[in-house]
């Protein structure tokens, strides 16, 4: 006999063990036949998100016969997190990632993961962020000073391009053609929606030729085309060994053989993995951090208060200069804190998934093998008793000398356990450097009759968001 949600997720009873915190596992309530909570998803799934954790600490919800299981306290995001052998990249949203990227570090399975991480990671050893600082800052300077006094800026295509920018730099030694970067944030804005749109899609869907498969297709295609023909020109011209793409080809694979007494050589990736990596870092490095910067300049125009206070720390750190550079960061404290907050009221990676390959435990209650298991930065970024007024911007609450600073674990932005994000210190430089010089030469200003709202695509992107930026003398 087929058992009930309740039965699967039955508490086990420890024998031997001393009790044990107590974790409730319950449905959310307001299920609808056939479509399950599909409905509430599709009208506002953010406020549906908010409302899980007074559901229980692990809710289970229902999108037509699919089911998912939603963690919804911090331990156990936590404990899931650290656990990716249990809890392993896959799922719907995984699934249709590696529509665009593959096997990328971001997107492979427990048991490849360990090797693709020891290939990518030396690219971000904290020696290399000066160097990474220095390009960025240079494309920083290039595209805030060609805006001009009283423009009104389409803010996130703004940092789409220049994070594209300085993601093809790193990555391959020499930036993309202005058409080819302009062709990349084309793709970008078809491929991000659409892997949110075939999130509530069945597979069989996908083969339909729709309109909106055929152009999701054609630009998933042409990105990864780009990202590929930009891999090899790198690998042809190598304009140095401090690119990503340098590093990752000369790094493994090329030095003679270890002492029988070492673990031996990972073997040099393969061209197809080589793209997967480049698909995987520039979707990561040009998407996601541009609508990460986008908020914080959304939230600072919104704020002026906080603006003001911002380019007063600005002006002193940057003791009259007007882009901001590596050995700037140790004081922009405020400005860093800035872009925490804005991360934690808007993080680009708003949910994700995780698979359990076996039965698993979480909390004390039994996973059945196959599950969709739902991770969500943002609901835990909203939980009142974590972040008191949770939707308000208040960077203050970062201060190291808040009375009551948030709990450990409780803003996780950037994942967390085996598999968080490798590029976290780059994303913040770049984020820290750009929000700096910014505030150092231009004043925001929101469009009057523009209401920002967020948009919950594969990213948590703002949508519409431009602002006036007028010159500080």
């Amino acid at each position: 006999m087929k058992k009930t949600e309740d039965e699967v997720s039955a508490p086990i009873r420890p024998t031997t063990e001393p009790p044990r915190r107590t974790y409730t596992a319950r449905t959310a309530p307001g299920a609808w036949p056939l479509l399950g909570h599909l409905p509430r998803l599709l009208r506002d799934p953010l406020a549906f998100l908010r409302s899980l954790p007074s559901h229980g600490d692990l809710t289970w919800v229902r999108i037509g016969p699919w089911r998912a299981l939603v963690v919804c306290h911090p331990a156990l995001t936590r404990r899931a997190l650290l656990d990716d052998r249990a809890f392993d990249k896959g799922g719907a949203f995984y699934d249709r990632v590696r529509e665009v990227v593959r096997d990328g570090v971001l997107t492979c399975p427990h048991s490849d993961h360990r090797r693709q991480r020891r290939l990518v990671q030396p690219a971000f050893h904290p020696t290399r962020q000066p160097g990474y600082a220095q390009v960025m800052a240079e494309h920083i300077e290039a595209l805030t000073g060609s805006w001009h006094d009283g423009q009104e800026v389409d803010v996130l295509k703004e940092m789409q391009t220049l994070t594209a920018r300085i993601a093809a730099a790193t990555m391959f030694g020499a930036s993309l053609s202005a058409t080819t970067i302009d062709t990349v944030i084309e793709d970008l804005a078809v491929v991000v929606p659409g892997v949110a749109r075939r999130l509530l899609m069945p597979p069989l869907m996908d083969r339909i030729p729709t309109p909106g498969n055929l152009r999701y297709d054609r630009a998933r295609r042409r990105l990864r085309d780009t990202i590929r023909q930009a891999v090899l020109d790198s690998q042809a011209t190598r304009t140095g060994e401090n690119d990503l793409m340098s590093m990752l080809t000369t790094m493994h694979g090329t030095a003679s053989p270890p002492p029988a007494d070492h673990e031996p050589q990972d073997p040099a990736p393969s061209d197809t993995e080589l793209v997967d990596q480049a698909v995987t870092l520039f979707l990561a490095g040009a998407e996601t951090l541009a609508t990460a910067m986008a908020w914080a300049l959304h939230l600072l125009a919104e704020h002026p208060d906080i603006l003001q206070r911002t380019r007063t720390e600005v002006d002193t750190a940057l003791a009259g200069r007007t882009t901001a550079a590596h050995e700037d960061l140790p004081g922009l404290q405020l400005t860093g804190r800035v872009i925490t907050e804005a991360l934690r009221l808007r993080p680009p990676l708003w949910m994700a998934t995780r698979t359990t390959p076996t039965e698993a435990e979480l909390g004390g209650h039994r996973i059945p093998p196959g599950t969709n298991v739902v991770w969500s930065p943002y609901l835990l970024h909203h939980r009142a008793d974590l972040f008191p007024n949770p939707m308000a911007f208040d960077p203050d609450r970062w201060d190291p000398q808040h009375a009551t600073p948030p709990p450990r674990d409780s803003c996780i932005p950037f994942g967390g356990g085996p598999r968080k994000c490798l590029a976290d210190t780059y994303a913040v430089t770049e984020a820290t450097l750009t929000l700096a010089t910014v505030a150092a030469r231009w004043n925001l200003h929101p469009v009057p009759g523009t209401k920002v709202s967020a948009n919950p695509r594969a990213t948590l992107t703002p949508h519409p968001l431009r602002l006036r930026v007028t010159a500080r003398t």
